[in-house]
């Protein structure tokens, strides 16, 4: 991709705490039915880094990040992407600032690999593709390492398959701000990790930022940058990695028990005893 790529590793980890805030969420808050599934939730999101968001089903996640795509109206907070409130934004211009890829993506037209992804073009060409166009679907398809099946149908393809055509559609966007919500869904422990460690490069050499809802805790702890927890519409606890995988914590969000080992510098929960 043309962005600029970025030396991780030369960034110190204390030092991820002082990069700028690309998002702000103030005070936000949703309700459905009379009942409020966000409420009063203020986050910040750093650029440059991953944050994932965890808790248990019901917890806001979902409709939170949905918010901050704008597609779910808040009701009552501010949420400014780069110091602007949300409603400040064209459609068309936040297409090119913030992507986002949702639990379920049902396409109802047969689309091979290659004209997926270059849909996520469509901001910038309304489906008139530009060799400027094509070169961001190419430098996409070539990422997510899907060129040997790029004429490959979406029903012909496994789940990990079609989920890394999917994030390769956003990649093309190419924007800023990359939002997933359960990437992980169904996918077996190799395509998930593969998922896991394509996203960690995306922020890493391309300087991408990433919020993703997460189920599995033990993805959050190894491959993100901070961790928001979610509990009945509001965030209980958020920080750093180490900071918030501890048995106290857990036991908060999750009402249960869990056990956290070190293992290669990572923090592991141990949740089947």
């Amino acid at each position: 991709m043309t962005t600029a790529l970025i030396d991780r590793n030369a960034i110190p980890l204390q030092k991820l705490d002082t990069q700028p805030i690309g998002i702000e969420v103030k005070n936000v808050s949703k309700q459905y039915d009379g009942k409020r599934v966000v409420n009063d939730v203020s986050v910040n999101v750093r650029k440059g880094t991953i944050t994932s968001f965890i808790g248990p089903n019901g917890a806001g996640k979902s409709t939170l990040i949905s918010m901050i795509s704008r597609l779910s109206k808040k009701e009552e907070g501010t949420i400014l992407i780069e110091g602007r409130p949300l409603e400040s934004y064209h459609s068309k211009e936040l297409a090119k600032k913030v992507s986002i890829l949702k639990q379920a993506n049902n396409i109802n037209i047969r689309l091979t690999i290659r004209e997926l992804v270059s849909f996520g073009r469509f901001p910038y060409s309304q489906n008139r593709l530009t060799k400027k166009d094509w070169t961001y679907v190419e430098e996409a398809i070539d990422y997510m390492a899907l060129r040997d099946i790029q004429d490959k149908y979406l029903d012909q393809l496994s789940g990990g398959q079609r989920q890394r055509a999917y994030i390769a559609m956003v990649l093309a966007q190419n924007t800023d701000y990359i939002i997933l919500d359960e990437p992980l869904n169904n996918l077996d422990m190799k395509h998930s990790v593969s998922i896991m460690k394509t996203l960690r490069r995306l922020v890493d050499e391309l300087g991408k930022t990433i919020m993703i809802v997460v189920h599995d805790i033990n993805f959050a702890s190894c491959y993100s940058d901070y961790i928001v927890a979610m509990k009945d519409g509001a965030i209980v606890e958020e920080g750093r990695c180490h900071e918030m995988i501890n048995s106290d914590t857990l036991r908060n969000v999750y009402d249960m028990e869990i056990a956290v080992e070190e293992v290669n510098c990572n923090r592991i929960c141990v949740y089947f005893n």
